[in-house]
């Protein structure tokens, strides 16, 4: 699994994020998709396995349980380390 700072997901990228509807809608990355966690074996066909995949969560921990689960399922994934929180403190657009 491979993971990335926050500062290094380009502009536009594909971006899952897997907290919980209310986290999400609290504060999210912009451009961000929120899939919680639990969803994420129902929601593979939604992947567009042709672009880089990045999966962000608050800290970093959800992500990287999702990222191992999409690596088995052969999808290649980045966990955004540091998560929302850390995006946030950078100081990139949310909504």
């Amino acid at each position: 699994m491979q993971e990335c700072q926050v500062t290094e997901v380009p502009e536009g990228a594909q971006l899952i994020d897997v907290r919980e509807p209310d986290e999400f809608a609290n504060v999210h990355a912009v451009g961000a998709v929120n899939v919680p966690l639990a969803q994420i074996p129902s929601a593979l066909d939604q992947i567009d396995q042709t672009r880089p995949l990045f999966v962000i969560c608050q800290a970093g921990g959800r992500s990287a349980r999702a990222c191992q689960y999409l690596e088995q399922a052969g999808i290649h994934a980045t966990n955004v380390a540091g998560g929302t929180s850390a995006w946030v403190d950078a100081g990139l657009p949310t909504e």
